[in-house]
């Protein structure tokens, strides 16, 4: 098993799961006070939002701590004419929250580029990234400003092509997880591997340090994973109830009171596949039929959302959790730290 407390520079083997949109600086540096790696989502962040929340990161903690971006697939769609189709499909909840049916915009996302150069001045310990494998410029160019950098993958054949390009550690994120399936090789719905059956698996095919996700929340997945040859631990919806997190009352409420069996894999909210709970929002959008490609769906979807979080009304935001949900119990971040660190090997 792999040191991946040494290779990261941190005491324990814990990571934060990388929120996108949902990730808040205070609940980051809880976690690499705590002596685990505080991760932060910069999904949808342009190089000044980039900028000024790691300068806020720094002066807050010492400590390290990664930075997350979503690599393009090469399938994103660009604004174009059929975003009023899709923008007035989704009136009704622009009319629930009060805000009108937003025009289009020049642009969906940042360029990655421009990301990955406030990354660079930002200088993480740790860049992580989903949805794809590092270009070998961008393994370099991290490589020789001495930042690790950590792939995830889904299926054991992304976590060969993650590590055969470089990454340092990969995640192995099993179906169970909340959030975006972050599959790149084949199509999400055919990358559905359960935690328990994947870990061990891409333990098996990789020689860089593996780190379990999905569904993790107690100490008896921290324990799991570890038996199944994990050498680190991802935890997101348990720290996502937490109230350090940027989750509002609404969504942690959801969290704590949610089934495994209520939740969804989707693709109402963003146009691609995300598990979160089956609220009123994602029953009407999958039954309408009308669902916009990515990233259209998700800008546009946004715009509600964002309103909706400010109004907490669960019924219309994208209530996005694991399988796990009902085991977070813990209100604050070191609650959960502590838990989860009660199953960690004793050499760990």
């Amino acid at each position: 098993m792999y040191d991946l407390t040494a290779l990261l520079g941190i005491e324990h083997p814990i990571i934060l799961g990388p929120y996108g949109g949902l990730s808040s600086v205070p609940l980051t540096v809880a976690v690499s006070e705590l002596g685990g790696l505080g991760s932060y989502g910069l999904y949808g962040y342009d190089a000044d939002r980039i900028r000024s929340t790691a300068a806020a990161l720094h002066a807050a903690t010492s400590c390290p701590f990664a930075l997350n971006i979503w690599l393009p697939t090469g399938d994103e769609v660009e604004p174009n004419p059929q975003h009023s189709l899709f923008a007035q499909a989704l009136q009704p909840f622009y009319e629930a929250t009060g805000i009108p049916v937003p025009a289009r915009p020049d642009r969906y996302l940042p360029p990655v580029e421009e990301q990955l150069e406030a990354v660079w001045e930002a200088a993480p310990a740790v860049l992580s990234v989903v949805f794809g494998v590092p270009a070998p410029e961008v393994i370099q160019t991290a490589r020789s400003r001495g930042i690790r950098v950590i792939g995830t993958a889904t299926t054991v054949a992304e976590a060969v092509a993650l590590a055969d390009a470089g990454a340092d550690a990969v995640v192995a994120t099993g179906m169970e997880a909340g959030g975006h399936r972050v599959s790149f090789l084949r199509p999400a719905e055919e990358s559905l591997i359960g935690t328990f059956a994947l870990v061990p698996q891409v333990v098996d095919a990789v020689d860089v340090p593996v780190i379990a996700a999905g569904g993790i929340a107690d100490r008896r997945g921290v324990a799991a994973a570890f038996a199944l040859g994990a050498s680190g631990v991802q935890v997101g919806t348990a720290f996502l109830a937490t109230r350090e997190s940027a989750a509002n009352d609404a969504h942690r409420d959801a969290i704590r009171s949610t089934p495994a069996e209520d939740t969804v894999l989707t693709r109402a909210m963003s146009g691609r596949l995300a598990r979160g709970a089956r609220n009123r929002v994602i029953r009407a959008v999958e039954a309408s039929g009308t669902i916009a490609p990515f990233p259209m769906q998700n800008w546009l979807t946004g715009r509600f959302r964002a309103a909706a979080v400010e109004q907490d009304l669960g019924e219309l935001q994208s209530l996005w959790m694991s399988q796990a949900a009902s085991l977070a119990r813990f209100d604050t971040a070191a609650d959960v730290f502590a838990e989860l660190q009660a199953g960690l090997p004793a050499d760990r």
